[in-house]
């Protein structure tokens, strides 16, 4: 069913009570599997190398992941208010509740563009599977320090310093290659830096898939919590084959190993990365509609 809300010119979808409630429980539900033990793990301070990244390099807490939105172009119908999702930039009317696209700050809207126009590009770019997972590799490439210290090196220093000098570095994520040890940087091929992320940016990436997750959330609450929880477990699939090519052993946490200095690991990565980049592909392309749904409706 669609309805005209106000003075908003495109049509809303109208989910009647029950619906967008079940919505709601279920997203409840799904994330409750993943965050109920995470939490309970943390608050006893043991760490998760897949989970810890997800929540401190990308700002999104898991009490936000958790607050569900029907996101714009959905109207809700509702009997009680407090029964309400908890989403402060709802607009609520004597029937429904609604994300007024009016109230999107307009100051954001350049940022929307921008988004909208690096995943039109990656999308339409041929992907690239030959990095073989070569960036965690280079993040501590002679370094002298370890990056997670709870975390053990499966090799010894000289042999990831060997390694990383047998290999070509085809870095083409910029938000990896800054993490490059000093004496890593020049020997990547690529040439990266903020100014040429858009145009480096291809969907074969592991960090430009686990990146979804992050363009997802940065726009709740007008993107829905549907698609975010997809772009986040993607996000959390793509973080184990990251942490599985590295050269940490993190088989404590029921990560085996994918040892790309192998040939059977760099086999077994081509595949895991190809794995991914299908996966991500469809919400890639859903993300695109619904942030230019979005920037139709606020511009």
């Amino acid at each position: 069913m669609e309805i005209y809300v106000d003075k908003i010119e495109v049509k809303n979808e109208l989910l009647e009570e029950c619906s967008w409630k079940s919505l709601m429980e279920s997203h409840e539900a799904e994330l409750a599997v993943l965050l109920d033990p995470y939490l309970k793990k943390r608050s006893m301070q043991q760490k998760d190398p897949v989970l810890d990244f997800l929540f401190e390099y990308y700002a999104f807490r898991p009490s936000h992941l958790r607050r569900w939105t029907p996101g714009i172009g959905v109207s809700l119908e509702f009997s009680e208010t407090s029964e309400l999702p908890e989403v402060s930039e709802l607009t609520i009317s004597d029937q429904f509740a609604y994300l007024d696209p009016g109230h999107f700050p307009k100051k954001r809207i350049k940022s929307l563009r921008w988004t909208l126009n690096l995943l039109k590009k990656s999308a339409g770019k041929k992907p690239l599977f030959g990095c073989f997972g070569m960036h965690e590799w280079a993040m501590v490439y002679r370094a002298g320090e370890v990056r997670h210290e709870q975390i053990p090196f499966r090799l010894s220093d000289d042999e990831i310093a060997e390694f990383v000098e047998s290999r070509p570095l085809l870095c083409t994520h910029f938000d990896a290659f800054r993490f490059f040890t000093e004496k890593a940087k020049p020997m990547n091929r690529n040439e990266l830096s903020r100014e040429k992320f858009q145009g480096m940016e291809q969907p074969g990436c592991l960090h430009t898939n686990m990146d979804l997750y992050k363009w997802a959330y940065k726009f709740y609450p007008w993107i829905s919590s549907e698609l975010i929880r997809k772009a986040f477990f993607n996000a959390v699939e793509t973080r184990k084959v990251d942490m599985q090519a590295s050269p940490y052993d993190a088989r404590e946490f029921d990560l085996e190993p994918i040892k790309i200095e192998t040939e059977e690991g760099r086999k077994m990565y081509l595949n895991k990365q190809t794995e991914i980049f299908e996966r991500s592909m469809p919400i890639r392309n859903e993300l695109i509609e619904a942030l230019g749904d979005l920037l139709t409706r606020v511009s």
